[in-house]
Protein backbone atom coordinates (compact mmCIF):
# COMPACT_ATOMS: atom_id res chain seq x y z
CA UNK A 1 0.00 0.00 0.00
CA UNK A 2 1.26 3.65 -0.57
CA UNK A 3 2.03 5.31 2.68
CA UNK A 4 1.17 8.45 0.53
CA UNK A 5 -2.31 8.69 0.89
CA UNK A 6 -2.70 9.04 4.61
CA UNK A 7 -0.48 12.01 4.93
CA UNK A 8 -1.00 15.92 4.02
CA UNK A 9 2.58 17.80 3.50
CA UNK A 10 4.02 20.30 5.65
CA UNK A 11 3.72 23.99 5.10
CA UNK A 12 6.90 25.28 3.67
CA UNK A 13 6.78 28.06 6.20
CA UNK A 14 7.96 25.69 8.84
CA UNK A 15 11.01 25.37 7.13
CA UNK A 16 12.44 28.99 5.54
CA UNK A 17 15.86 28.74 6.10
CA UNK A 18 17.26 25.97 3.12
CA UNK A 19 20.46 26.96 2.93
CA UNK A 20 22.35 26.45 5.83
CA UNK A 21 23.38 22.73 5.89
CA UNK A 22 24.14 22.53 9.31
CA UNK A 23 20.30 22.59 10.05
CA UNK A 24 18.43 19.34 11.67
CA UNK A 25 15.40 20.28 8.89
CA UNK A 26 17.93 20.36 5.97
CA UNK A 27 19.77 16.74 6.57
CA UNK A 28 16.55 14.68 6.58
CA UNK A 29 13.69 14.15 3.78
CA UNK A 30 10.43 16.36 4.68
CA UNK A 31 6.92 15.66 2.77
CA UNK A 32 6.37 19.60 1.18
CA UNK A 33 5.89 19.02 -2.30
CA UNK A 34 7.10 15.36 -3.07
CA UNK A 35 6.25 12.24 -0.25
CA UNK A 36 9.94 11.37 1.14
CA UNK A 37 11.34 7.81 -1.10
CA UNK A 38 11.72 5.29 1.91
CA UNK A 39 14.75 3.81 0.30
CA UNK A 40 17.36 2.98 3.09
CA UNK A 41 15.17 5.24 5.33
CA UNK A 42 15.08 3.66 9.22
CA UNK A 43 13.67 6.92 11.15
CA UNK A 44 10.33 8.11 9.98
CA UNK A 45 9.02 11.08 12.05
CA UNK A 46 4.98 12.06 11.68
CA UNK A 47 2.02 14.29 13.28
CA UNK A 48 -1.14 13.18 14.16
CA UNK A 49 -3.53 16.90 14.53
CA UNK A 50 -5.97 14.80 17.02
CA UNK A 51 -7.39 15.72 20.43
CA UNK A 52 -11.00 14.36 20.81
CA UNK A 53 -9.94 11.96 22.94
CA UNK A 54 -9.51 14.37 25.44
CA UNK A 55 -11.78 16.51 27.24
CA UNK A 56 -8.93 18.21 29.59
CA UNK A 57 -6.36 19.18 26.95
CA UNK A 58 -7.99 20.39 23.94
CA UNK A 59 -5.93 22.56 21.55
CA UNK A 60 -3.24 19.58 21.72
CA UNK A 61 -4.71 18.89 17.73
CA UNK A 62 -2.18 21.96 17.19
CA UNK A 63 0.92 21.27 18.72
CA UNK A 64 2.99 19.01 15.96
CA UNK A 65 4.08 22.53 13.77
CA UNK A 66 5.23 24.50 16.55
CA UNK A 67 7.42 21.34 17.71
CA UNK A 68 8.11 20.71 14.00
CA UNK A 69 9.61 24.46 13.82
CA UNK A 70 11.79 24.35 17.30
CA UNK A 71 13.09 20.51 15.44
CA UNK A 72 14.39 21.94 12.13
CA UNK A 73 15.55 24.74 13.59
CA UNK A 74 18.54 22.62 15.98
CA UNK A 75 21.56 21.76 14.92
CA UNK A 76 22.23 18.51 12.77
CA UNK A 77 24.11 16.83 15.20
CA UNK A 78 24.77 13.12 14.16
CA UNK A 79 21.22 13.14 12.12
CA UNK A 80 21.89 11.29 8.77
CA UNK A 81 19.68 10.85 5.83
CA UNK A 82 18.18 7.98 7.19
CA UNK A 83 15.56 9.81 8.90
CA UNK A 84 12.21 11.57 6.84
CA UNK A 85 9.62 13.54 7.74
CA UNK A 86 6.28 12.13 6.52
CA UNK A 87 4.04 14.56 7.25
CA UNK A 88 0.50 15.56 8.79
CA UNK A 89 -1.22 12.15 9.38
CA UNK A 90 -5.21 12.34 7.78
CA UNK A 91 -7.50 11.91 11.27
CA UNK A 92 -10.22 9.69 10.68
CA UNK A 93 -13.82 10.41 10.74
CA UNK A 94 -14.09 9.40 14.54
CA UNK A 95 -11.19 9.30 17.00
CA UNK A 96 -11.63 5.58 16.52
CA UNK A 97 -10.84 5.48 13.03
CA UNK A 98 -7.47 7.65 13.68
CA UNK A 99 -6.42 5.19 15.82
CA UNK A 100 -6.60 2.12 13.46
CA UNK A 101 -5.33 4.75 10.52
CA UNK A 102 -2.14 5.17 13.26
CA UNK A 103 -1.98 1.35 13.84
CA UNK A 104 -1.92 0.48 10.18
CA UNK A 105 0.84 3.61 9.06
CA UNK A 106 3.12 1.96 12.58
CA UNK A 107 2.39 -1.87 11.15
CA UNK A 108 3.34 -1.02 7.42
CA UNK A 109 6.95 0.99 8.63
CA UNK A 110 7.86 -1.00 11.34
CA UNK A 111 7.55 -3.91 8.35
CA UNK A 112 10.09 -1.71 6.45
CA UNK A 113 12.16 -1.70 9.18
CA UNK A 114 11.70 2.02 9.96
CA UNK A 115 11.11 3.18 13.26
CA UNK A 116 7.88 5.77 13.88
CA UNK A 117 8.22 8.69 15.94
CA UNK A 118 4.70 9.97 16.44
CA UNK A 119 4.32 13.60 17.23
CA UNK A 120 0.60 14.23 18.60
CA UNK A 121 -2.38 15.18 19.96
CA UNK A 122 -3.45 13.72 23.45
CA UNK A 123 -1.95 10.51 24.86
CA UNK A 124 -4.72 8.34 23.91
CA UNK A 125 -3.35 7.83 20.50
CA UNK A 126 -1.07 5.68 22.03
CA UNK A 127 -3.81 3.14 21.85
CA UNK A 128 -2.81 3.38 18.04
CA UNK A 129 0.76 3.20 18.35
CA UNK A 130 0.16 0.00 20.67
CA UNK A 131 -2.17 -1.66 18.57
CA UNK A 132 0.60 -1.86 15.67
CA UNK A 133 1.97 -4.44 17.65
CA UNK A 134 -0.52 -6.78 17.53
CA UNK A 135 0.01 -8.90 14.57
CA UNK A 136 4.07 -9.12 15.19
CA UNK A 137 3.06 -12.60 17.27
CA UNK A 138 4.94 -11.69 19.71
CA UNK A 139 4.56 -10.07 23.74
CA UNK A 140 5.84 -6.62 23.87
CA UNK A 141 7.15 -4.31 26.54
CA UNK A 142 5.74 -1.39 26.99
CA UNK A 143 6.95 2.43 28.27
CA UNK A 144 5.07 4.73 29.14
CA UNK A 145 6.03 8.31 30.86
CA UNK A 146 3.80 10.10 32.42
CA UNK A 147 2.58 11.87 35.93
CA UNK A 148 -0.98 10.20 35.70
CA UNK A 149 -1.66 7.02 35.29
CA UNK A 150 -4.76 6.69 33.09
CA UNK A 151 -6.44 3.74 34.02
CA UNK A 152 -9.96 5.25 34.58
CA UNK A 153 -12.64 2.67 34.25
CA UNK A 154 -14.69 5.45 32.42
CA UNK A 155 -14.63 5.86 28.86
CA UNK A 156 -16.07 9.43 28.32
CA UNK A 157 -12.38 10.66 28.34
CA UNK A 158 -9.69 8.45 26.30
CA UNK A 159 -6.26 10.16 27.42
CA UNK A 160 -7.66 9.23 30.75
CA UNK A 161 -8.60 5.28 30.02
CA UNK A 162 -6.64 4.34 27.36
CA UNK A 163 -3.98 2.04 29.91
CA UNK A 164 -6.71 0.76 31.24
CA UNK A 165 -7.74 -0.20 27.16
CA UNK A 166 -4.29 -1.34 26.38
CA UNK A 167 -3.90 -3.50 29.67
CA UNK A 168 -7.23 -5.46 28.88
CA UNK A 169 -7.19 -5.48 25.49
CA UNK A 170 -7.38 -9.38 23.84
CA UNK A 171 -5.41 -10.78 22.39
CA UNK A 172 -2.74 -9.76 25.14
CA UNK A 173 0.51 -9.07 23.41
CA UNK A 174 1.94 -7.35 27.42
CA UNK A 175 4.85 -8.86 28.62
CA UNK A 176 5.62 -5.88 30.62
CA UNK A 177 4.19 -2.57 31.71
CA UNK A 178 6.27 0.05 33.21
CA UNK A 179 5.46 3.73 33.97
CA UNK A 180 7.80 5.97 34.71
CA UNK A 181 7.45 9.80 36.49
CA UNK A 182 4.10 9.33 38.54
CA UNK A 183 2.89 11.60 41.22
CA UNK A 184 1.62 9.84 44.15
CA UNK A 185 -0.73 12.55 45.01
CA UNK A 186 -2.16 12.61 41.48
CA UNK A 187 -2.95 8.79 41.39
CA UNK A 188 -5.60 6.41 43.23
CA UNK A 189 -3.27 4.28 45.44
CA UNK A 190 -5.70 1.53 44.12
CA UNK A 191 -4.47 1.99 40.62
CA UNK A 192 -0.67 1.27 41.57
CA UNK A 193 -1.74 -1.56 43.26
CA UNK A 194 -3.05 -2.99 40.36
CA UNK A 195 0.26 -2.65 38.68
CA UNK A 196 2.10 -4.04 41.50
CA UNK A 197 -0.70 -7.16 41.60
CA UNK A 198 0.45 -7.58 37.61
CA UNK A 199 3.74 -7.63 38.05
CA UNK A 200 4.40 -3.89 36.78
CA UNK A 201 6.74 -1.36 37.41
CA UNK A 202 5.89 2.19 38.16
CA UNK A 203 8.42 4.51 39.56
CA UNK A 204 7.76 8.04 40.77
CA UNK A 205 9.65 11.09 40.12
CA UNK A 206 11.60 11.24 43.29
CA UNK A 207 12.54 7.54 42.73
CA UNK A 208 13.73 8.56 39.18
CA UNK A 209 15.73 11.28 40.60
CA UNK A 210 17.30 9.27 43.62
CA UNK A 211 18.93 7.69 40.86
CA UNK A 212 18.33 8.50 36.77
CA UNK A 213 21.46 5.05 36.05
CA UNK A 214 18.82 2.88 37.36
CA UNK A 215 15.86 3.82 34.61
CA UNK A 216 18.41 2.55 31.41
CA UNK A 217 17.44 -1.08 31.69
CA UNK A 218 13.80 -0.54 32.58
CA UNK A 219 13.84 2.13 28.89
CA UNK A 220 16.23 -0.93 27.57
CA UNK A 221 13.82 -3.33 27.75
CA UNK A 222 10.73 -1.61 26.19
CA UNK A 223 9.75 -2.01 22.72
CA UNK A 224 7.12 0.95 22.87
CA UNK A 225 7.74 4.00 24.01
CA UNK A 226 4.72 6.74 24.96
CA UNK A 227 5.44 10.05 26.41
CA UNK A 228 3.19 12.79 28.41
CA UNK A 229 3.99 15.88 27.88
CA UNK A 230 2.29 15.99 31.47
CA UNK A 231 5.93 14.56 33.94
CA UNK A 232 7.49 17.45 32.96
CA UNK A 233 7.06 19.93 35.87
CA UNK A 234 5.82 22.82 34.22
CA UNK A 235 8.59 25.71 34.68
CA UNK A 236 10.52 23.70 31.99
CA UNK A 237 7.33 22.70 30.16
CA UNK A 238 4.36 24.66 30.67
CA UNK A 239 2.34 23.83 27.27
CA UNK A 240 -0.18 21.81 28.63
CA UNK A 241 -3.54 21.77 30.19
CA UNK A 242 -2.68 19.53 33.04
CA UNK A 243 0.85 20.50 33.47
CA UNK A 244 1.88 20.16 37.46
CA UNK A 245 4.50 21.94 39.52
CA UNK A 246 6.35 19.05 40.39
CA UNK A 247 8.19 16.19 37.63
CA UNK A 248 10.95 15.58 35.64
CA UNK A 249 13.16 18.31 34.44
CA UNK A 250 13.65 18.79 30.93
CA UNK A 251 17.20 17.73 30.99
CA UNK A 252 15.93 14.25 32.93
CA UNK A 253 13.21 13.93 30.25
CA UNK A 254 16.26 14.32 27.37
CA UNK A 255 18.18 11.64 29.28
CA UNK A 256 15.52 9.17 29.10
CA UNK A 257 14.80 9.68 25.16
CA UNK A 258 18.40 9.61 24.40
CA UNK A 259 18.44 6.16 26.90
CA UNK A 260 15.75 5.45 24.45
CA UNK A 261 17.23 6.01 21.00
CA UNK A 262 20.24 3.81 21.94
CA UNK A 263 17.98 0.73 22.97
CA UNK A 264 17.88 -1.56 20.15
CA UNK A 265 14.76 -3.39 20.87
CA UNK A 266 12.44 -0.24 20.92
CA UNK A 267 10.85 0.07 17.61
CA UNK A 268 8.51 3.11 18.12
CA UNK A 269 8.21 6.28 19.99
CA UNK A 270 5.77 8.60 20.57
CA UNK A 271 5.33 12.31 22.17
CA UNK A 272 1.99 13.61 23.40
CA UNK A 273 -0.27 16.27 25.04
CA UNK A 274 1.71 18.81 23.63
CA UNK A 275 -0.78 22.35 23.75
CA UNK A 276 0.49 25.35 22.14
CA UNK A 277 -2.58 27.59 23.54
CA UNK A 278 -0.70 27.08 26.70
CA UNK A 279 2.65 27.37 25.55
CA UNK A 280 5.06 30.61 26.93
CA UNK A 281 7.60 31.92 23.62
CA UNK A 282 7.31 28.41 22.60
CA UNK A 283 9.22 26.91 25.45
CA UNK A 284 7.50 23.27 25.49
CA UNK A 285 7.89 22.92 21.87
CA UNK A 286 11.91 23.35 22.22
CA UNK A 287 11.69 20.99 25.02
CA UNK A 288 10.27 18.26 22.77
CA UNK A 289 12.16 18.82 20.05
CA UNK A 290 14.88 18.43 22.32
CA UNK A 291 14.06 15.44 23.46
CA UNK A 292 13.36 14.46 20.06
CA UNK A 293 16.97 15.75 18.78
CA UNK A 294 18.27 13.40 22.11
CA UNK A 295 16.56 10.48 20.51
CA UNK A 296 17.63 10.72 17.33
CA UNK A 297 21.41 11.23 18.89
CA UNK A 298 21.07 7.79 21.00
CA UNK A 299 19.88 5.87 17.69
CA UNK A 300 22.38 6.88 15.83
CA UNK A 301 25.11 5.32 18.25
CA UNK A 302 23.52 2.31 18.57
CA UNK A 303 25.00 -1.27 18.61
CA UNK A 304 23.67 -4.38 18.66
CA UNK A 305 24.18 -5.63 22.94
CA UNK A 306 21.62 -8.28 23.08
CA UNK A 307 23.37 -11.26 22.47
CA UNK A 308 25.27 -12.09 25.42
CA UNK A 309 27.47 -15.31 24.05
CA UNK A 310 29.27 -12.70 22.18
CA UNK A 311 33.19 -12.41 23.29
CA UNK A 312 32.42 -9.06 24.78
CA UNK A 313 30.57 -10.07 27.31
CA UNK A 314 31.91 -11.15 30.73
CA UNK A 315 29.53 -13.34 32.87
CA UNK A 316 29.86 -13.32 36.66
CA UNK A 317 27.75 -15.98 39.09
CA UNK A 318 26.67 -14.51 42.49
CA UNK A 319 25.88 -17.02 44.89
CA UNK A 320 22.53 -17.01 46.55
CA UNK A 321 21.31 -18.19 50.42
CA UNK A 322 17.79 -17.54 48.93
CA UNK A 323 17.54 -21.24 47.24
CA UNK A 324 17.94 -20.06 44.34
CA UNK A 325 21.31 -20.77 43.59
CA UNK A 326 23.41 -18.69 41.48
CA UNK A 327 22.16 -15.50 39.92
CA UNK A 328 23.89 -15.27 36.56
CA UNK A 329 24.93 -12.07 35.10
CA UNK A 330 26.35 -10.56 32.10
CA UNK A 331 28.60 -7.40 31.45
CA UNK A 332 28.82 -5.77 27.99
CA UNK A 333 32.61 -4.69 28.48
CA UNK A 334 32.19 -2.37 25.34
CA UNK A 335 29.09 -0.41 26.16
CA UNK A 336 29.51 -0.91 29.76
CA UNK A 337 25.64 -2.43 30.10
CA UNK A 338 24.48 -5.17 32.21
CA UNK A 339 22.30 -7.97 32.02
CA UNK A 340 20.81 -10.95 34.21
CA UNK A 341 19.05 -14.39 33.30
CA UNK A 342 16.06 -15.31 34.49
CA UNK A 343 14.98 -19.00 34.35
CA UNK A 344 11.69 -20.15 33.89
CA UNK A 345 10.20 -22.30 36.16
CA UNK A 346 11.09 -25.84 36.32
CA UNK A 347 7.91 -27.10 34.72
CA UNK A 348 8.24 -24.54 31.50
CA UNK A 349 12.21 -25.19 31.50
CA UNK A 350 11.85 -27.54 28.70
CA UNK A 351 9.84 -25.38 26.45
CA UNK A 352 11.37 -21.90 26.64
CA UNK A 353 15.24 -20.95 26.64
CA UNK A 354 15.78 -18.62 29.78
CA UNK A 355 14.99 -14.83 30.01
CA UNK A 356 17.61 -12.50 29.46
CA UNK A 357 16.57 -8.96 30.98
CA UNK A 358 18.05 -5.72 30.84
CA UNK A 359 19.68 -4.58 34.57
CA UNK A 360 21.97 -2.42 36.31
CA UNK A 361 25.18 -2.64 38.40
CA UNK A 362 23.37 -1.71 41.27
CA UNK A 363 21.27 -5.16 40.82
CA UNK A 364 24.76 -7.21 40.34
CA UNK A 365 25.86 -5.44 43.50
CA UNK A 366 22.47 -6.20 45.61
CA UNK A 367 22.80 -9.45 44.25
CA UNK A 368 26.55 -9.74 45.75
CA UNK A 369 25.20 -8.49 49.21
CA UNK A 370 22.67 -11.56 49.04
CA UNK A 371 19.29 -9.96 47.81
CA UNK A 372 17.64 -11.20 44.64
CA UNK A 373 16.61 -7.64 42.90
CA UNK A 374 13.40 -6.66 42.63
CA UNK A 375 13.81 -6.93 38.39
CA UNK A 376 14.60 -10.26 38.91
CA UNK A 377 11.98 -11.23 41.21
CA UNK A 378 8.94 -9.17 38.70
CA UNK A 379 10.63 -10.82 36.04
CA UNK A 380 10.34 -14.39 37.06
CA UNK A 381 6.74 -13.74 38.83
CA UNK A 382 5.79 -12.82 34.35
CA UNK A 383 7.08 -16.06 33.53
CA UNK A 384 5.42 -18.52 35.48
Amino acid sequence: MDLRIFFDPIGEELHKDKNDASLFGNNIRIFQTEFPNLDKITVAIFSVAEDRGSKTNTGAAKGADVIRKKLYALKKGSVKSNTADLGILRSGETVEDTYLRIKEVCEMLMQLSILPIIIGGTHDLSYGQFLSYENTGKLISMLNVDAFIDMSSSKEDQSKHHIHRILVHQPNIIFNYSHLAYQTYLNDQEVINVLEKLHFEAYRVGKIRDNMEDMEPVVRDADMFSFDVSAIRQTDAPGNKNSQSFGLSGEEACMLCWYAGLSTKLTSIGFYEYNPEEDVKEQTAGVVATMIWYFMEGYNARKEDSDVSGPQYTKYLVSIDSGLGKLIFFKNTHTEKWWMEVPYPEEKAKLARNSIVPCSYNDYLMANKGEVPDRWILTHAKLI
